[in-house]
């Protein structure tokens, strides 16, 4: 089944929520970076919840999302954009751990918990959105949920999931978020906090092979409920020869000309989808053309 999201109200529009399968868009990355099975969890938990962040901006904003715990993985580095896609990469993609006392991917462990979640939203303003907050728990989940208290003051929940098979490859991945909007009465919150707490966790809410529609059903109750939005969800990266190009035009003429006399060529790499692109001695050249006749 292709990866998508639903947007959806529930309790009389005064509950936001959002459930997504991220299991293909997850596997993606995993397939391109070799991961191992910890690093894979940790990352595909924060792209999951990256897309269903983004599925809150509009039109062409995008955001980005780091996260630096200080273990040994390394840092996180997602893009989302409004439309479902999202790209994602970690330092140290190989990176795996003895399952926890709990019998899970430690992910706590390879993430760490001495360092910050930031987000930077892109909302097409002339100044980015900036927040900042400490990991709390290196979970991933957890740490999305301090962040919408903390940096934008909206109470929620935030549930993801990530389970890789033996071989390394993604099983399934999903998640959700629900938020209290202002109007919710106490008792819709005693509500809410009572179903959330007695819920299946979403690793086997979504090793059930639940819909994200389903996942909502199983987490706020079927009945209460109404779906507003499908959108579908993939790794997209917005790299390309051309893009990368212009960087190198913005490093000027006298570094170019290194370029040529030391290597006689350029070579860019994208660390999201690990492409590269190489510029030959001529392009070089033209790109100082470029730049001369520009001045």
């Amino acid at each position: 089944m292709k990866d998508y999201l639903v947007k959806a109200l529930a309790y009389d529009g005064t509950i936001r929520a959002y459930a997504i399968q991220s299991t293909e868009t997850v596997g993606e990355v995993q397939k391109r970076h070799a991961m191992w099975p910890t690093a894979t969890a940790a990352l595909g938990r924060a792209m999951t919840a990256a897309v269903m962040m983004g599925a809150m901006v509009k039109g062409e904003d995008k955001l980005t999302i780091k996260i630096e715990g200080k273990g040994p993985i390394g840092s996180m580095i997602i893009d989302a954009n409004a439309h479902g896609e999202v790209r994602g990469y970690v330092t140290n993609p190989q990176t795996h751990f003895d399952l926890n006392a709990q019998g899970k991917l430690d992910v706590r462990r390879a993430v760490g918990t001495d360092g910050m979640l930031t987000v930077v939203k892109d909302l097409g303003l002339r100044d980015f959105f900036t927040g900042q907050v400490p990991i709390v728990s290196g979970e991933i989940a957890e740490d999305f949920t301090q962040y919408f208290a903390v940096s934008e003051q909206v109470p929620s929940a935030v549930g993801l999931g990530v389970l890789v098979n033996p071989d390394n490859t993604v099983k399934a991945a999903g998640g959700f978020i629900i938020q209290v909007m202002p109007g919710a009465t106490d008792e819709t919150i005693s509500q809410l906090e009572e179903r959330i707490a007695t819920v299946e966790p979403i690793s086997k809410l979504i090793d059930r092979g639940l819909t994200p529609e389903e996942i909502l059903g199983e987490v706020l109750g079927a009945d209460n409920v109404d779906i507003l939005d499908r959108m579908d969800v993939s790794f997209n990266c917005n790299c390309s020869k051309e893009r990368f190009g212009n960087a190198i035009i913005g490093l000027g003429e006298q570094q170019i000309q290194e370029m040529i006399e030391e290597d006689g060529k350029a070579e860019a790499h994208c660390y999201f989808c690990l492409e590269t692109y190489v510029y030959p001695k001529e392009e070089l050249e033209g790109f100082i053309d470029e730049i001369r006749s520009g001045s």
